[in-house]
C-alpha cells in the first residue's frame, strides 16, 4: 500500500459530524474511539451515563469529541441533541443510533409488561425517534448522510428468552428498511449492523457473568472457529464501513457480524 493510500485509509470520516447514541460504553464507546482515528470534525456522544460519557469524550479529546445527555425515550431530548449538534458543528453527516437495553429473562408466559414497555421505549421507539430527527436534520441541511442502526442477530431469529428484545430488534429491521426507502430520494443511506452476542458491560451484567463467560456462551454457536471471538471492535469496524463513503451505494442493508451463527453448532 502506498503512503497516499494509507493516509486516505485513515480519513474515512474526514470533516464529518457524527452522533453516537449509547456512546458512553460498550459498542458505542468502541465506535467513538475508532471514528476518532478517521479525521471527523466532531463526534457527539449521547447517553444517560453522564460521568462515563464525559470521561470517554475527555479521553478521546475535546477538540474532536463532546458529550451531551440524552434519553432517547424523550423526543424533545433527541430533537434538542440533534439541533444542538447542528448549531454547534454546522450539520450532521452520520448518526449511529446505538442506545439499547436487554431483558434476558423475558418469556411469553412470564412477560413483565412494565419491563417490556421500558425496553420497547428505548430499543424501538427511541431508535425511530433518532432516525426521524437525524433524517430531518440531513434533509434540511442538504446532507447526503448515513444513518446506522444497531440491530442484532435476534432481529432475524426467534429466541428462547429475551422476548421483548427479540421483538424490538425485529422492529429495528422494519424501521431501517422503510426509512431507507423514504430517505433514499434525498441521498440519505440507512443501514443496520447486526452482531451476535458479545461481551459488553450491559450483557455481562444481564447474564450475570464476566467477559470470558459471555464469550464462551456465544462463541459456541459460531461456525467461525480457530479462537476467533466476537469483540466490540469487530462491530465498530462494520459501523465505520456503513458510516463512510466505502459503502456509498449501500442502503437498506442488514450487515450481520455473527461469525456464521448456527444454533446447532
Amino acid at each position: 500500500m502506498t503512503e497516499a493510500a494509507v493516509v486516505r485509509n485513515k480519513k474515512k470520516l474526514e470533516g464529518k459530524v457524527v452522533i453516537i447514541t449509547g456512546g458512553a460504553s460498550g459498542i458505542g464507546e468502541a465506535t467513538a474511539r475508532l471514528f476518532a482515528h478517521h479525521s471527523p470534525r466532531m463526534i457527539v456522544i449521547a447517553d444517560v451515563q453522564d460521568q462515563k460519557g464525559q470521561d470517554v469524550a475527555i479521553s478521546i479529546g475535546p477538540h474532536i469529541c463532546s458529550y451531551v445527555h440524552c434519553d432517547v425515550t424523550d423526543e424533545l431530548q433527541v430533537k434538542s441533541m440533534v439541533d444542538w449538534t447542528v448549531k454547534n458543528y454546522g450539520g450532521l453527516d452520520v448518526m449511529f443510533s446505538n442506545a439499547g437495553i436487554i431483558n434476558p429473562n423475558q418469556t411469553i408466559l412470564e412477560l413483565d409488561l412494565s419491563a417490556f414497555d421500558r425496553l420497547m421505549g428505548i430499543n424501538a421507539r427511541g431508535m425511530a425517534t433518532c432516525v426521524k430527527h437525524a433524517g430531518k436534520a440531513m434533509v434540511d441541511g442538504g446532507v447526503k448522510g448515513s444513518i446506522v442502526c444497531m440491530g442484532s442477530l435476534a432481529g432475524s431469529i426467534g429466541s428462547q428468552r429475551s422476548l421483548d428484545y427479540c421483538m424490538s430488534k425485529h422492529a429495528v429491521l422494519g424501521l431501517m428498511r422503510s426509512a431507507s426507502v423514504q430517505l433514499g430520494k434525498y441521498g440519505i443511506r440507512v443501514n443496520c449492523v447486526s452482531p451476535s452476542g458479545l461481551a459488553t458491560p450491559l450483557t455481562c451484567t444481564n447474564y450475570g457473568t464476566d467477559t470470558e463467560g459471555v464469550e464462551k456462551m456465544f462463541s459456541s454457536f459460531s461456525s467461525l472457529k480457530g479462537g476467533v471471538v466476537l469483540k466490540v471492535n469487530h462491530v465498530a469496524d462494520a459501523v465505520l464501513f456503513l458510516a463512510s463513503d466505502d459503502s456509498a451505494f449501500v442502503t437498506g442493508h442488514n450487515l450481520a457480524v455473527d461469525g456464521g451463527f448456527r444454533p446447532s453448532c
